[in-house]
């Protein structure tokens, strides 16, 4: 090679190397966390809490703005991502297992390809309890008798037909081989304490919620929980709590927390979130705030959380098509 060919190749990756230094993400004074709920709820405090650790953490030059965006279960929030937020390089979204049922039961415009997902930051899971007195003392004798009647055994829980965790209930009858699943009742409440309500009240058979719900309940000696729907027994204080898995039924229900960002933001940004959450998750301040919190471990960041997420709604939609909430 002469040298006038290898003074030009050297300048060409000179040019590419200070290209990539000028093109490189680096978040400005303005980064943004759409809450879509009103404050106080699961969305507020993720964007509210990470917000904070960033900043602690310097992965951020100024604190996160949170912005609540109430409306539809998240629909509103996610439509005003699409329509005025797209390729936004600082525009954070608060995110969970409810907005993967949302988009399954296609209440949100358009799709779960039209983001960008970065990373689940921690979960709450799923647990199936009775009441303390109940004559069910394993998930196979409630799973049983729901194959024997699917009518036996009516479930109740916070959300509505077709939410997570009614969801929860047919990922584990459909395991367990209850037909039809339509057949089910289900007994939608205003929230997860009057669900449980309900339960002691003796006016409907079992619970389908999160753990940190129930957790009171349990200690109490109000509530029997039949599972906990994690990949593997908890630590410390449930570790007692036999999982759904170990029981025959190969079902695992975490209601996760994460962000999504705006579609088209450049490689570079989508790269630099996802390596600043991964730092913030590992670190001492965000693993103090889930202790604190009742957050549990859960984590999946970018190309692997998106395959999660799309895989998620997938099988949500495919039971709700089973149950008679969407086409077939």
């Amino acid at each position: 090679m002469n040298d006038s060919r290898l003074t030009l190749m050297m300048a060409c990756v000179a040019g590419l190397t200070m290209t990539a230094q000028v093109h490189a993400y680096a978040p400005g004074n303005k980064v943004e966390c759409i809450a879509p709920s009103t404050p106080g709820g699961g969305w507020d405090f993720t964007c509210r809490s990470v917000g904070e650790v960033l900043s602690d953490l310097d992965l951020v030059p100024r604190s996160v703005q949170t912005i609540n965006m109430p409306g539809a279960s998240g629909a509103v929030g996610f439509s005003h991502v699409l329509s005025k937020r797209q390729g936004d390089n600082s525009l954070l979204v608060a995110t969970s297992t409810a907005t993967a049922s949302q988009l399954a039961l296609g209440r949100y415009p358009g799709s779960e390809e039209d983001v960008t997902w970065i990373r689940a930051l921690g979960s709450d899971y799923g647990v199936i309890a009775v009441s303390s007195d109940s004559e069910y003392d394993s998930l196979q004798q409630l799973m049983d008798a729901m194959v024997d009647n699917p009518k036996s055994v009516t479930f109740t829980g916070g959300s509505g037909v077709g939410g997570w965790d009614h969801l929860k209930v047919l990922l584990l009858a459909r395991e367990a081989g209850v037909e039809p699943l339509n057949q089910i009742t289900w007994l939608a409440s205003t929230g997860g304490g009057s669900s449980i309500t309900q339960i002691m009240g003796g006016h409907v058979v079992a619970y389908s919620g999160d753990l940190t719900e129930a957790a009171g309940f349990l200690e109490s000696g109000d509530l029997k929980v039949l599972a906990v729907l994690a990949p593997e027994r908890l630590e410390g204080e449930y570790a007692d709590i036999p999982t759904a898995s170990e029981q025959g039924y190969d079902v695992t229900g975490a209601n996760w927390r994460g962000f999504y960002m705006p579609g088209d933001i450049s490689d570079e940004a989508r790269q630099y979130w996802i390596d600043a959450m991964d730092t913030l998750y590992v670190s001492e301040e965000w693993q103090q705030r889930m202790v604190d919190s009742g957050l549990m471990k859960f984590h999946l960041s970018g190309d692997e959380f998106t395959a999660f997420v799309s895989d998620q709604v997938r099988i949500m939609r495919e039971l709700s098509a089973e149950i008679g909430l969407l086409e077939q």
